[in-house]
C-alpha cells in the first residue's frame, strides 16, 4: 500500500443494528476495488473484517475492525463496528478517529434500535453522516417506506439522492434524483439508461426532499425554495458539501452488497460529499500537559508529530499491537515518541497498515491517518505519542461504566494468578470490562455493559489463553446493626499457674444513628473503676468485633458503646484482659439485643424513551424500588430511584429487554438500612450454608 497525504484520506465509521449489513459492505467495497480477489462471506466465516474466532462462531462483529480502501487515488479508511449494544466500547473507539460516519440500515426492517443509537452517537459528535440502505435485492425491500421513515424519525436532513428501480423483481438501476439520469447496473457497473416512466412521481417527490434539506444550508436558497424555483445541480451538490459538514444534510444511497450493487457508488459519494480529514478536523483540541492548558493543534503533515492510540489488540501469539490515529505530522519507523500521558519515550519499530488482521507494513504515515506498531510495553488505549519538542496530550475516550457483575473463579485450582494475568491482557483490549477483587467478599469480580459481552469474554480466556472459568451471582455486602438499648456486664476471669487475668467491664450498647460508622466509644467511668490506660485496650477488642457480626458475618455499623462501670485487679488486670472482656461484652449484647440485617441501596438514573416510562416505573416497582423523580430529556426521561443492590444485579440485561436497547443507566452506593425480614432470612441463610 502507498502512502498518502493528508488531502488524500478519510476516515469512515461503518455504523448501525447488528445484522444490517455493514461487514459485507466492507466485503464489497475491497473486492470491488480490487484489494481482494475473493468476496469473503459472513456463513463462511471468511469476511476480511470479521477474523476473531467467537465472530466467526457468531456470525456477527465484536470488535472494530480497520478496512483501508484505495479508490480514485484517495484512501478510505473504513472502520467496521459491532452492531450489538454490549459492545459499543468498540464504537466509541471508532468514532473517536472518525471523519463521518456511514450509517447502514436494511431495506426490510428499516429503522432499528441499532439505526437509533448510530445516528445519536453520531449527531453527539457532529460528524457527517451518510445513510445507505443495504439489501435492495431482498423481498420485501422497500426503498420508498425506509425513506419516509428515516425524514419522520430524524428529521428534514434525510435527503434521498436515489431512487431505486426493479425489472421483473430484481433491483436493478436507480435514478440519480439530483441529475434525473438513470443507472442500471451490469456486471456490478452502472450504464446509462432509460429511466422508467412509473417511478417519474417518486423522483419528483425525492427530489423536492433534497431540495428541502439543501435549502438549510444557505439563506438564498431558503428563499428560492420557499418561491418553488427549482434548485440547479450545483446548487444541489454544493449544498450537499455544506450540509453533509453541518449536519443540515445526510444522503441516502441504496446498495445490495452481497451482489457489489452500488457499492461504486457509495465509494464515489464518499469522495465527492466528504472533504478528506484535515478539512472535517482542520484543528483538534489537546492538552498541553506543562501548563494544563487547552489548545488546538492542526491536522497538518508539516505541525509536530501526535498519534492518539484508540484501540489496543492483545494477543498472546502476536503480542500487544497498539492502533493509532495520526493528530498532527508524519510518524516514520525507527523512531523515538514520547509517551506524554505516562512520560516516557517509546520507541517505534515496524509500522503497519491493518486490514483487518492482515498487518501490512510501512514507512511511513500522514496527519488524518490510522496504523498500528507493536510491542510498546508502555503505551495504552487513550494514550498520546509525540514528539519531544511539542507534547500534547488528545482527549481520551470516554467509556460507559460497566454495571453487569459475575464472581469469576478458575475451574483449576492454583490458577488463580494464570487467570488474573490473562484477564488484564483481555482488559487491554476492551476498555468496557473491569476485574477487582473485592477488599470484603475476597470474591473475584468481573464487570461488564451485559451477559453477551461476559459470554465472550469467557470463551476468550478458554480459547486464548487456556482457562476455563466459572462466573456465579456476585456477592452484596451487607451490614449489621443493633435496634435497642442494652447494658451488659461481662468479667474476663483466667488463672493459670503464675500470672491471672482479669478485667472487668460494664458497657452500655445502642443505635448510634449513624449508619456510614462501624461505632462510636465514649466512656463514663467515675472514681476509676477502669483505669484510662486500659481504655485503648477495651477500644480495640470493639474494633475486632465490628468486622464480623454475629448474624451472619457482615461488618457491623451504627453502635455507640459506653463504658459505664467495671473493676480490676492490681496484679491479674493487663490491656489483653480488658480486650477480651470488651469481646465478651460486645457479643453478649448482639445476642440479647434485637438485631438487624441491613442492605446496601443504590441510586439509580435512567434514562428512557417516553414511551417505555410506564414498564420502568412498573419494573423499579417490582425490584423494591422508590422513585425520586422524573426530568424530562427531549422525548426522553431521566427517572431517578433509590433501589436495593441486590435487585440490580441482572439489571443492565433487564433495561435492554424491557427497552429494547434503547434504554441506559447509571448506579452508585447511596446507603445502607434496614432489609425486609425475608432478605435478611434469606442472608442469614445463605452466609450459615
Amino acid at each position: 500500500m502507498k502512502n498518502y497525504s493528508t488531502s488524500q484520506i478519510r476516515n469512515v465509521a461503518v455504523l448501525g443494528h447488528s445484522g444490517c449489513g455493514k461487514t459485507t459492505i466492507l466485503e464489497a467495497c475491497l473486492y470491488v476495488s480490487g484489494a481482494t480477489k475473493r468476496f469473503g462471506r459472513i456463513d463462511e466465516g471468511n469476511t476480511v473484517s470479521d477474523y476473531d474466532q467467537e465472530e466467526i462462531k457468531r456470525k456477527s462483529s465484536i470488535n472494530s475492525s480497520i478496512i483501508p480502501v484505495e479508490w480514485l487515488d484517495e484512501k478510505i479508511n473504513f472502520i467496521d463496528t459491532p452492531g450489538y449494544f454490549d459492545f459499543v466500547g468498540e464504537v466509541k473507539q471508532a468514532l473517536s478517529v472518525a471523519d463521518m460516519a456511514l450509517i447502514v440500515v436494511d431495506a426490510k426492517s428499516g429503522i432499528q434500535v441499532g439505526t437509533e443509537k448510530a445516528w445519536e452517537e453520531a449527531t453527539s459528535l457532529n460528524l457527517p453522516k451518510i445513510i445507505i440502505v443495504n439489501g435492495m435485492d431482498e423481498e420485501n425491500a422497500n426503498w420508498n417506506e425506509v425513506c419516509q421513515a428515516l425524514k419522520q424519525q430524524f428529521g428534514k436532513s434525510i435527503a434521498p439522492i436515489q431512487v431505486p428501480f426493479y425489472k421483473d423483481g430484481i433491483y436493478n438501476g436507480f435514478v440519480n434524483v439530483i441529475r434525473k439520469k438513470a443507472r442500471k447496473f451490469e456486471h456490478g457497473m452502472v450504464e446509462p439508461c432509460e429511466m422508467p416512466e412509473d417511478i417519474l412521481d417518486e423522483v419528483n417527490s425525492i427530489r423536492n426532499m433534497i431540495e428541502e434539506a439543501v435549502a438549510e444550508t444557505d439563506d438564498e436558497l431558503m428563499e428560492k425554495f420557499f418561491s418553488d424555483t427549482s434548485f440547479t445541480e450545483e446548487e444541489i451538490y454544493k449544498g450537499i458539501n455544506i450540509g453533509i459538514l453541518d449536519g443540515t444534510v445526510t444522503p441516502v444511497i441504496s446498495s445490495s452488497a452481497i451482489n457489489t450493487l452500488g457499492i461504486r457508488v457509495l465509494l464515489n459519494s464518499i469522495i465527492k460529499f466528504l472533504p478528506p480529514t484535515n478539512k472535517v478536523h482542520q484543528t483538534i483540541p489537546a492538552l498541553n500537559p506543562k501548563t494544563d492548558d487547552l489548545i488546538e493543534i492542526n491536522c497538518d503533515e508539516k505541525d509536530p508529530l501526535s498519534a492518539f492510540v484508540f484501540k489496543t489488540i492483545s494477543d498472546p501469539y502476536i503480542g500487544r499491537l497498539s492502533i493509532f490515529k495520526v493528530c498532527s505530522g508524519v510518524i516514520k519507523k525507527d523512531s523515538i515518541l514520547k509517551n506524554v500521558n505516562k512520560n516516557i519515550a517509546e520507541k517505534i519499530g515496524k509500522l503497519y497498515v491493518l486490514r483487518g488482521k492482515e498487518q501490512i507494513e510501512i514507512d511511513k504515515l500522514s496527519a488524518g491517518d490510522i496504523g498500528a506498531v507493536a510491542k510498546l510495553q508502555n503505551t495504552s488505549t487513550n494514550n498520546t505519542l509525540s514528539s519531544t519538542e511539542r507534547p500534547v496530550i488528545i482527549e481520551e475516550i470516554k467509556f460507559p461504566t460497566p454495571f453487569y457483575s459475575k464472581g469469576i473463579t478458575p475451574k483449576t485450582k492454583g490458577d488463580d494468578d494464570k487467570m488474573a494475568n490473562a484477564i488484564n491482557k483481555i482488559l487491554e483490549e476492551d476498555k468496557t470490562l473491569e476485574f477487582k477483587v473485592d477488599k470484603e467478599t475476597k470474591q473475584s469480580v468481573i464487570s461488564g455493559l451485559g451477559s453477551t459481552q461476559l459470554d465472550v469474554f469467557v470463551n476468550k480466556l478458554k480459547n486464548k489463553y487456556k482457562i476455563d472459568v466459572l462466573l456465579s451471582e456476585p456477592i452484596i455486602p451487607h451490614r449489621e446493626t443493633i435496634k435497642n438499648k442494652v447494658q451488659i456486664r461481662y468479667k474476663h476471669k483466667k488463672q493459670s499457674g503464675g500470672g491471672g487475668q482479669y478485667g472487668d467491664v460494664e458497657m452500655v450498647f445502642e443505635p448510634s444513628g449513624d449508619l456510614t460508622t462501624p461505632y462510636i466509644f465514649e466512656e463514663k467511668i467515675f472514681g476509676g473503676a477502669v483505669p484510662k490506660q486500659y481504655f485503648p485496650a477495651i477500644e480495640k477488642g470493639i474494633q475486632e468485633c465490628v468486622n464480623s457480626g454475629i448474624l451472619a458475618g457482615y461488618k457491623i455499623v451504627g453502635v455507640k458503646i459506653t463504658l459505664v462501670d467495671g473493676s480490676y485487679h492490681p496484679v491479674d488486670s493487663n490491656e489483653l484482659s480488658f480486650k477480651m472482656a470488651a469481646i465478651g461484652a460486645f457479643k453478649e449484647a448482639f445476642k440479647q439485643a434485637k438485631t438487624a440485617i441491613l442492605e446496601p441501596i443504590n441510586l439509580v438514573k435512567i434514562l428512557v424513551d417516553d414511551s417505555y416510562t410506564g414498564d420502568i416505573m412498573s419494573d423499579l416497582n417490582k425490584r423494591r424500588g422508590r422513585i425520586l423523580g422524573m426530568e424530562a430529556n427531549k422525548n426522553k426521561q431521566l427517572i431517578t430511584a433509590e433501589v436495593p443492590a441486590y435487585e440490580m444485579i441482572n439489571y443492565a440485561t433487564d433495561l435492554k429487554s424491557i427497552t429494547q436497547g434503547r434504554g441506559s443507566f447509571e448506579m452508585e452506593f447511596a446507603r445502607f438500612e434496614d432489609a425486609p425480614k425475608n432478605v435478611e432470612e434469606k442472608v442469614i441463610s445463605k452466609n450459615k450454608k
